[in-house]
């Protein structure tokens, strides 16, 4: 979608609700400057803070989200999950996850990387720069979900165990419930060492199928070793084995496996055919731009009359 200058993206499946409000943000449009340039929607240390805010202001303006209460976190790259709720004063509250009477002190911003919610009027959101935004709805029990999906993350379950989380706040059916998957990194761009590779395949049965593997040519015995073959590797003193050729984690491949063991039908899961990395043109990239670069903002919101 293109409208007063900004891009964002939409899900077609999404689309369809029309008391649903969602949005994947761009770097394009927006008042930031380099290293941020472009329509950065986090505040970080390379940008002003007065840029952010109107970079909020434009997008959700454009997006049609002007009466909606935000809600974020701090994220931690972890699998802590929050209902958030309306106070009668209209401040939100954040509720972790299966823990109906506990609260994060409203002096205190609520640390996690996913956010729940039933309530009409309040936007779930989370910031990435590479990291995977993942976005579920209950189309049903009207109830809504937003996940950052970083390797750590992943690791956790953390895909798998918010759909859990929506079934036991929300009565949610994973058969009908709908996910879609923003641009992160992909694998083509995702490189990561032997220890990413180890604690997948110890985690994951079958966790292999989420790297792609090196080219045949660099498979060999000292090459492909695993840490613990290397340190028994027998070379003479002071020669070192070759180095082991870096593995490309595939988060989408992880976040996937992980929807349909929640039982979600693939029919209803939706994934954006870009990779952070290769399209800096069009998102920010942490990795790519060394760091130092903006964020994009994954959205999604109840409207505030949703049986109009």
């Amino acid at each position: 979608m293109t409208r007063e200058g900004l891009e964002w993206l939409e899900c077609r499946g999404f689309a369809r609700l029309p008391w649903l409000l969602h949005a994947f943000s761009t770097r394009r449009g927006g008042v930031s400057r380099a290293p941020a340039a472009g329509l950065n929607l986090g505040y970080i240390p390379a940008d002003q803070r007065a840029n952010v805010e109107e970079n909020r202001r434009l997008f959700f303006s454009e997006i049609g989200a002007q009466g909606f209460r935000l809600a974020g976190l701090r994220q931690i790259h972890s699998a802590e999950a929050y209902q958030v709720v309306r106070r009668a004063a209209g401040e939100l509250e954040y509720r972790p996850a299966g823990d109906p009477v506990a609260e994060v002190p409203a002096a205190h911003r609520a640390a996690g990387d996913a956010l729940l919610t039933d309530e009409p009027g309040i936007l779930l959101s989370v910031r990435s720069a590479d990291c995977l935004p993942v976005l579920l709805v209950d189309a049903r029990q009207r109830a809504l979900a937003a996940i950052h999906v970083g390797r750590h993350g992943a690791l956790q379950r953390i895909v798998e165990r918010t759909v859990g989380t929506m079934r036991q706040l929300f009565g949610s059916d994973p058969r009908w419930m709908l996910a879609a998957l923003g641009p992160s990194i992909r694998a083509c761009c995702y490189e990561v060492g032997q220890e990413v590779v180890d604690a997948f395949c110890g985690a994951f049965r079958n966790g292999e199928k989420f790297f792609r593997q090196p080219a045949a040519e660099d498979r060999s015995p000292a090459r492909t070793a695993g840490y613990s073959q290397r340190f028994l590797w027998r070379q003479p003193p002071g020669r070192a084995p070759q180095a082991i050729p870096a593995a490309h984690l595939d988060l989408v491949a992880v976040a996937l496996d992980q929807l349909r063991r929640a039982s979600l039908r693939p029919s209803d899961i939706w994934t954006a055919p870009f990779c952070t990395a290769c399209r800096t043109d069009l998102f920010f990239s942490h990795r790519r731009e060394g760091g130092r670069t903006g964020r994009m903002m994954a959205a999604l919101g109840i409207g505030p009359q949703p049986n109009a």
